[in-house]
């Protein structure tokens, strides 16, 4: 999986081909992100807008603005997807200007280092609404080495335990959740506080 500039011709074949559980990973984060009352959406890794139709199409109506750091991948989401806002854009760099409602990925933090991925989230907790939630659906390292099923390269991908991240989303402010997690894949959630719990 260790690509950043994936084909995008093939690059839904190669995901259901290297993650043996890519169409219900998809599945889970979809309904983990189901946010009652979320009209602005932010995506971490668009790609080619694989799981943000999934996303949208549980909150019809809402705005979404996608990064990813290929401008190939999102020449393909923006068929798909015409009326979202769709950047060029890395993780490391300055996140899109909040608030969100909501925030969504999937198999893109495992590409950020254990820092890197602490870093993001405490980033994203500065972006999210009060009550926002942040799902993140992704490949982890898992208890048992027998559940390493995904194949990653140590170089661009650098997955973390699912322990860890929740730790991370613990740290910058989030209430953890784990939502789904088989083997080696994972679907994390950060609750932020209601605006009244936020103010006492």
């Amino acid at each position: 999986m260790g690509q950043f500039h994936f084909d995008p011709a093939s690059y839904l074949e190669l995901m259901a081909a290297e993650v043996p559980a890519f169409e219900r990973l998809q599945d889970e984060v979809a309904e983990a992100a189901r946010a009652p009352g979320a009209r602005t959406i932010l995506e971490l890794g668009t790609g080619t807008g694989e799981t943000a139709r999934r996303v949208l199409a549980a909150h019809r109506g809402a705005h979404l603005v996608g990064i990813d750091a290929s401008e190939r991948m999102l020449a393909i989401a923006r068929e798909a997807l015409p009326e979202a806002d769709l950047r060029v854009g890395r993780l490391e760099e300055e996140l899109p200007a909040g608030p969100f409602d909501l925030v969504v990925s999937a198999l893109c933090v495992h590409h950020l280092d254990g820092p890197g991925k602490a870093d993001l989230y405490s980033r994203l907790a500065g972006v999210l609404a009060p009550g926002a939630r942040v799902v993140v659906g992704d490949v982890v390292v898992p208890l048992h080495a027998a559940d390493a099923v995904t194949p990653i390269d140590g170089l661009y991908d650098t997955p973390s335990t699912a322990a860890e991240q929740l730790g991370w989303l613990e740290a910058a402010g989030l209430r953890p959740s784990l939502a789904w997690a088989p083997r080696d894949l994972a679907v994390l959630v950060g609750y932020a506080a209601e605006a009244a719990r936020a103010a006492t």
